[in-house]
């Protein structure tokens, strides 16, 4: 039996346009001989009426009775409205659907409710539907907690629900439709010259999604390297052929990446453990001599410059303020320290309370608003100087303002005006040459 799952985002499921796509694309696996399970996320984004958000705001003016299990409860009813409606329109159109929850579909977790991890898969239902020449439409982002309770697997879950299941089953490949031709190197609405990816590593595209990128959830992207399940990012609109992520140390080999055996079985339960923050560090790939490989933007930010200079400890006074931002949920992005000043990006949605908290703890402290973060991502620039010296030079050329930048193992990422992103995505874009990419 070949398998393949095709897991379907919520804009190819907001309306007949997509169910109508999403049925082609479904019997188009049919046609090859392959059994597809489908996998959907909830219809459409908010104020769509069943958009993951927009259920969530039924319960919003009893904010203080919230019970978190009963949120996953209503969080989950998205993307079973979708398996219900998008069974039902498969059969119309001739495909013979059966739909399933993400517990019925054997999918089972811990009890972290609302950022759950697939703690094990039992794949027996839904083989026994294959078997019986059925098309398994699942609901994505969600599971059966160690409690007997429905939990979901955070923002972009429905990703992960594919790989796992795509483990599970042995799939050929997993095929993550959405509203573009794949993922491209930088966002076209940025950047007029962007061009979607022929091919790109799991290492990148979870340091892409982990920047902002709505490319493909970064724990899919470890599940899916973990595994070895090849992944195919592609547009439910068109026929173009989409984005193959392969292997980091075999990038060089990615045609025959479809190919390769799957660290899998068809046992009841299958181990598939969220392996996030556990990707090791792999050599510089072979062949690539891209040292960037997309450009990132995220708006809507605001940095604040904390000075403890005036504070008897300093070091002490920082854990304060960190402390302070975590027990209030502030999340706290390009996080730098240098000397008694701490640097740090927060959404222009925190502000308010943010500057609550350190109003209460004393410490004086800068805000720089409407800023955007910008980062350069690309497996290649581990160990090459002067990247940073290209980014300052493209940036500079273009009478950028930097405010400040931090980097990872494959990511630098710059603060600039709001107003200045797109400029600022264009000359990187431009200086790394992503327009020539391969």
């Amino acid at each position: 039996m070949r398998i393949i799952v095709q897991k379907f985002g919520g804009t190819s499921v907001a309306g007949e346009l997509g169910w109508s796509s999403l049925a082609g694309k479904v019997q188009a696996a049919l046609d090859e001989g392959l059994c597809p399970v489908v996998v959907v996320s909830a219809m459409g984004r908010c104020p769509a009426p069943y958009a993951t958000d927009s259920l969530l705001s039924l319960i919003t003016p009893y904010a203080e009775c919230a019970d978190v299990q009963e949120r996953d409860m209503l969080m989950a009813c998205g993307e079973i409205i979708s398996t219900v409606v998008l069974s039902h329109y498969l059969r119309a159109q001739g495909i013979n659907a059966k739909g399933f929850s993400g517990p019925q579909a054997g999918i089972f977790t811990d009890d972290n409710y609302s950022e759950a991890q697939i703690t094990a898969v039992d794949p027996s239902r839904l083989l026994k539907a294959l078997n019986a020449g059925l098309v398994p439409v699942v609901a994505g982002f969600q599971g059966l907690s160690s409690q007997q309770r429905v939990a979901t697997l955070g923002r972009g879950g429905s990703d992960t629900t594919a790989v796992a299941l795509g483990a599970a089953l042995q799939a050929e490949k997993v095929e993550i439709y959405t509203d573009v031709d794949g993922i491209m190197t930088a966002d076209p609405r940025c950047v007029g010259e962007a061009k979607v990816l022929d091919s790109l590593t799991y290492m990148e595209v979870g340091e892409m999604a982990r920047e902002g990128a709505r490319v493909l959830h970064p724990r899919a992207a470890v599940m899916a390297k973990t595994y070895n399940i090849p992944v195919v990012v592609r547009s439910t609109f068109s026929d173009h052929s989409g984005t193959l992520l392969v292997s980091d140390d075999n990038f060089a080999g990615e045609q025959s990446a479809l190919k390769q055996p799957l660290a899998a079985s068809h046992n009841s339960e299958i181990a598939l453990a969220d392996r996030e923050g556990a990707v090791p560090l792999i050599d510089r790939v072979a062949g690539r001599g891209q040292v960037a490989t997309g450009i990132v933007t995220v708006p809507g930010r605001c940095a604040i410059n904390v000075d403890l200079a005036w504070a008897d400890d300093y070091q002490e006074a920082r854990m304060r303020v960190l402390e302070s931002m975590a027990s209030h949920m502030v999340s706290l992005d390009m996080i730098d320290v240098v000397g008694n000043h701490l640097y740090f990006l927060i959404n222009q949605s925190d502000l308010v309370p943010a500057r609550e908290y350190l109003r209460e703890l004393g410490y004086g402290f800068t805000v720089c608003q409407n800023c955007a973060k910008v980062s350069v991502v690309g497996h290649n620039m581990r160990g090459v100087p002067g990247v940073m010296r290209r980014i300052c030079r493209a940036l500079a050329s273009a009478s950028v303002r930097l405010l400040y930048a931090t980097d990872s193992h494959i990511t630098i990422s710059c603060v600039v005006p709001e107003e200045q992103m797109q400029l600022a995505a264009r000359n990187l874009h431009a200086e790394f040459s992503l327009q020539d990419i391969r």
